[in-house]
C-alpha cells in the first residue's frame, strides 16, 4: 500500500477541479447499476466515454495543466449496488499525485464502522477529504445518528463535499429510481455546519430549488463553501454569479462534475460570465488551494 503524498505544483497548474468522478474501477465495476448510469447519461448527454478510468482521468487533466479531487460515492445501503474501491481510488492517486487529490467515501449507514473507516481512510491512505450525496445514500445530513461521522472527519481535519439541489442519477425514471431529492436541501447541512464549527463542508454544485438557501448558510458560516459543479455555468443562477463575484468570492470553488461535464465545456462557458478578473483566479484555483492547506 502506498499513502497518498500530494506533489502537484500549486503555481504551474491554471485550475483545481473539486468535483470529479471516478465511476469504474480496475476490474470494470461501474459505481452505478445500468438503469441509473443510463439515465444520467441521458440527462446530461456528456458527448464522451461516461466511464473513463483513473489513468485517463489523470492524464486528461495534465495536459490542462490541471489538478482534479477524485472520488466515488458509496452508496451500498441504499441502492443494493456494491461500491468501487476508495481504497483504489487512493492509491490511483498516489501514483498519479501530480494532478489527483484523493477524497474518501463512507456509507453512513454503516454507523461505528463508517467512522472507523473514516479514519482508516486517512490515516493509513492520506485521503483529504470525504464526498456524501444525501439523495443518493437516503439519509438525512442533519440526523444525529450519523453525528459521531461528522465529528471523526472534523478531528481529522479534512473536508467534508455534499451534494445538494437537484441530481440527474435517477433523472427521468419513474419515481426517479426512489430517489428523494428533500435529502440534498442544504438547509439540512445549515444544522451540521452549526453543531460542527470546526468541520469544513462544501455545498456541491447550484442548490436549485434552493440556492438561495445555499448563499445565506455559505455566507452565514465560516465553516461553509460551494462548488460550482455539475451545471455549465451559462446556467448559473444569477444570484450565485452575483454572489461569486461578491460577498463569495473567497469561498466558491471550481468544480466540473467530470466525466458527466468536461473542464473545457465548463472553462470556456464560465470564460462568458460577468466575474471580475481579480475573482476569476480565487474560483479557479486559490481558494480550493487553501481550503485543502496546499497554500496557506
Amino acid at each position: 500500500m502506498t499513502r497518498y503524498e500530494c506533489a502537484i505544483d500549486v503555481d504551474r497548474i491554471t485550475a483545481l477541479d473539486v468535483h470529479t468522478h471516478v465511476e469504474i474501477d480496475s476490474s470494470g465495476h461501474r459505481s452505478l447499476d445500468d438503469e441509473l448510469m443510463s439515465a444520467s447519461e441521458k440527462y446530461f448527454k456528456p458527448g464522451a466515454e461516461r466511464t473513463p478510468p483513473l489513468e485517463a482521468i489523470a492524464a486528461h487533466y495534465r495536459e490542462r495543466a490541471m489538478a482534479a479531487v477524485v472520488f466515488t460515492v458509496d452508496c451500498a445501503a441504499a441502492t443494493g449496488h456494491p461500491a468501487n474501491s476508495v481504497e483504489e481510488i487512493a492509491e490511483g492517486a498516489a501514483r498519479h499525485n501530480d494532478v489527483l487529490i484523493p477524497f474518501g467515501s463512507v456509507d453512513p449507514w454503516q454507523g461505528v464502522a463508517a467512522v472507523r473507516r473514516a479514519r482508516r481512510l486517512v490515516d493509513e491512505h492520506g485521503v483529504r477529504g470525504f464526498k456524501f450525496h444525501p439523495s443518493l445514500q437516503a439519509f438525512e445530513p442533519n440526523d444525529r445518528r450519523f453525528y459521531p461521522l461528522y465529528q471523526a472527519i472534523s478531528e481529522l481535519g479534512v473536508p467534508a463535499l455534499f451534494h445538494t439541489g437537484q441530481t440527474g442519477i435517477g433523472a427521468g425514471l419513474p419515481g426517479g429510481h426512489g430517489i428523494k431529492l428533500r435529502y440534498s436541501d442544504p438547509m439540512l447541512l445549515d444544522d451540521v455546519a452549526a453543531d460542527f464549527p470546526d468541520l469544513t463542508i462544501i455545498l456541491a454544485h447550484p442548490s436549485v430549488p434552493w440556492q438561495d438557501a445555499a448563499i445565506s448558510i455559505a455566507t452565514h458560516k465560516a465553516n461553509v463553501h460551494i462548488d460550482l459543479s455539475g451545471w455549465s455555468p451559462k446556467y448559473f443562477p444569477p444570484q450565485l454569479v452575483r454572489a461569486a463575484n461578491s460577498v463569495l468570492r473567497h469561498k466558491v470553488l471550481f468544480g466540473s462534475d467530470f466525466p458527466v461535464i468536461r473542464p473545457d465545456r465548463w472553462m470556456r462557458d464560465f470564460a462568458a460570465l460577468d466575474i471580475s478578473a481579480e475573482v476569476r483566479p480565487l474560483i479557479c484555483k486559490d481558494n480550493a488551494l487553501r481550503l485543502l492547506g496546499l497554500r496557506g
